[in-house]
């Protein structure tokens, strides 16, 4: 391409500063270093999560920056040493990378890398960043930085797919489709016949309704205070709706009056500590596993010994125990073969420089997945 091995200005949406509106602005985006890949970003979905770290988390280290982290795109350049891609791939960039030759890689039990995202979250990596804007390089977030035309990763942290996948549908799958629904087949184990409750009914948590019924639950109980969502909630695949709001009693016991004593698998797909205590006490005693799947990092958690001790377990997913790479091809197989939704995840389209109504219209829940369309395919 003409642009290998140039600097490309480019339209990204920046965040100057904590709690403030994104800005469209002309960005420089550097070519690929060592193992990078240079990527255009067709298009990227608005999550919880890039709105928990601009307006929630108040880590003003991050600024400024560039947000977005769930998006598809085309490889427009590769540095020394890559040679898995080449230009004109499709790709989904990753926050949970996959090198596939560190002990946590080389495990079965963890998708975790020790070549990860977590030092990304802390405002350290100004420094290797690939992105600048008026003199001032920008943090990119989650290595990713999805809100720009253009963005540079590490190849560690990019899955190559199948060409034939709509780049504008499958962007989903890198956050919160791969989150959900891993957290109810991988991390949960959900088994045939069993009675399952999702607290949070936003992308991830219909992805993880979607998961407890590929795995076969008979029963999934579909948890929110919006009941807009209940609809959406039985398309992909909820037996039940509720909406603690209708009830004088803690949402734990009435669930355990619906399921005589408790569901066997709970997910909390909000990100709130005070749920997430809802959700392990709505577990049956004797074998109950509740998942922690939403985003947060400012509170402690807590609970009674007792909810452990009688044999309910308690545990968290991150990306759904996919591992990166893998995981993700595997998802979009999955999508091209129909069997796992993906556009049923999609209410809202627009452009990148819509992105602030994007956020607002994510901020009052009154869509699921919004996806911006950053560059032409």
């Amino acid at each position: 391409m003409a642009t290998t091995g140039k600097v490309i200005k480019c339209k990204a949406a920046v965040a100057w500063e904590y709690d403030k509106p994104l800005v469209i602005e002309e960005v420089e985006v550097a070519p690929p270093q060592e193992k990078e890949i240079r990527i255009k970003i067709v298009a990227t979905g608005v999550c919880q999560s890039d709105l928990y770290f601009l307006f929630k988390c108040n880590n003003k280290s991050m600024f400024p920056a560039v947000f977005g982290h769930e998006a598809a795109g085309v490889v427009e350049s590769v540095g020394p040493g890559v040679t898995a891609f080449q230009p004109g791939d499709k790709v989904i960039p990753l926050f949970m990378p996959q090198c596939r030759e560190c002990r946590f890689c080389q495990s079965p039990k963890t998708n975790l890398c020790v070549s990860g995202s977590s030092s990304e979250i802390d405002g350290k990596n100004f420094e290797s960043s690939r992105i600048t804007c008026k003199g001032s390089k920008l943090l990119q977030f989650l290595g990713t930085s999805t809100f720009s035309e253009f963005t540079v990763l590490k190849e560690i942290s990019v899955a190559k797919i199948d060409p034939a996948a709509p780049l504008d549908k499958v962007c989903v799958i890198g956050c919160a489709i791969c989150t959900g629904y891993g957290a109810a087949v991988n991390t949960a184990k959900v088994e045939p016949g069993s009675t399952c409750a999702v607290f949070g009914l936003g992308a991830v948590g219909l992805a993880a309704v979607m998961g407890c019924k590929a795995a076969g639950a008979s029963r999934i109980i579909a948890i929110d205070i919006n009941p807009e969502k209940f609809e959406k909630a039985k398309v992909f695949g909820a037996t039940d709706v509720v909406n603690p709001n209708n009830h004088s009693r803690p949402i734990q016991q009435v669930l355990a009056e619906m399921t005589s004593g408790g569901v066997d698998f709970s997910f909390e797909c909000i990100g709130n500590v005070e749920v997430m205590r809802s959700a392990l006490e709505s577990c049956m005693p004797g074998w109950g596993v509740s998942v922690i799947v939403g985003w947060t990092n400012m509170q402690d958690f807590s609970a009674k010994p007792i909810q452990l001790m009688t044999g309910r377990k308690w545990t968290g997913t991150l990306f759904g125990g996919f591992k990166g790479k893998d995981g993700v091809a595997e998802m979009v197989k999955a999508y091209l073969d129909k069997k796992v939704k993906v556009d049923e995840f999609i209410t809202h389209n627009m452009t990148l420089e819509q992105i602030n109504d994007a956020i607002e219209l994510m901020k009052h829940g009154r869509c699921i997945r919004t996806v911006l369309c950053v560059s032409p395919q």
